[in-house]
């Protein structure tokens, strides 16, 4: 199912290589994509939930300090390849280039369980340019927060095949996983669309949000990621905003 002939956590291929680019032409504000971090913020279920309290409050204190535990990969996160291959780079060895740059939205509408499949993103063969950046908006953050939010769409094999193919070199979704949801899943479920876009040097960011009124238009993207030292994937600010195409 997955694009990944070794043993397990190995199969890292490289990264794609990126076309110059030239300074983009803004023509509308930045947008933010982002749930804002806190107790309730979506996430996959087989993860728990953050933990932020206070440590140090005014007026008690002389300041206000919070301490945060959490999953990097809750909320608006992007995964780097270390989150499937041992032989991948982390989080910190990404460079700045592979998380900012010009891409596209595509709109692509599908209900609780469904596919996204080759077929639903050939019409988009001319928008998607290599070395974009694509973000597939099924309307599904309408959902967050509630259980029907992890009975989402998923990415089919092929379909991430297709972004590889294309030179995408980050794939973003308002999905929690671009993968089968976790109650769907049978039994040595092998997560093929995270397999097949990270071991290509696509990366994959999950739990994006605002990308409604998005498609149809070039834009910048800016993933602003913490730098993890060794992490398998980081929480990030996520923005975008309208480009001279």
């Amino acid at each position: 199912m997955c694009d990944n002939p070794h043993q397990i956590g190995t199969g890292w291929k490289g990264w794609c290589a990126l076309p110059s680019s030239q300074p983009a032409v803004p023509t509308g504000p930045w947008r933010d994509l982002t749930y804002p971090l806190g107790h309730a913020v979506p996430r996959a279920s087989v993860f728990p939930q953050p933990v932020f309290r206070r440590i140090k409050s005014l007026p008690d204190d002389p300041l206000n300090v919070t301490e945060m535990q959490m999953v990097v990969h809750v909320g608006t996160h992007v995964d780097a390849p270390r989150h499937f291959f041992v032989d991948g780079p982390a989080f910190h060895e990404i460079a700045l280039d592979r998380l900012c740059g010009p891409g596209v939205v595509l709109r692509i509408d599908r209900g609780a369980g469904e596919a996204i499949t080759v077929e639903d993103l050939q019409p988009f063969d001319v928008e998607v340019r290599s070395g974009d950046i694509v973000a597939i908006d099924t309307g599904w953050s309408q959902y967050a927060g509630t259980p029907q939010y992890h009975d989402h769409p998923y990415l089919a094999p092929d379909a991430a095949r297709w972004l590889v193919d294309h030179g995408v070199k980050l794939a973003a979704f308002d999905v929690p996983t671009p993968d089968l949801p976790v109650s769907r899943r049978p039994d040595h479920y092998d997560w093929p669309a995270h397999h097949v876009l990270l071991s290509h040097g696509v990366l994959v960011s999950e739990n994006v949000c605002g990308l409604t009124g998005l498609a149809g238009q070039r834009l910048e993207f800016a993933f602003v990621a913490l730098n993890i030292e060794e992490s398998d994937g980081a929480p990030a600010r996520v923005m975008a905003r309208p480009v001279q195409a």
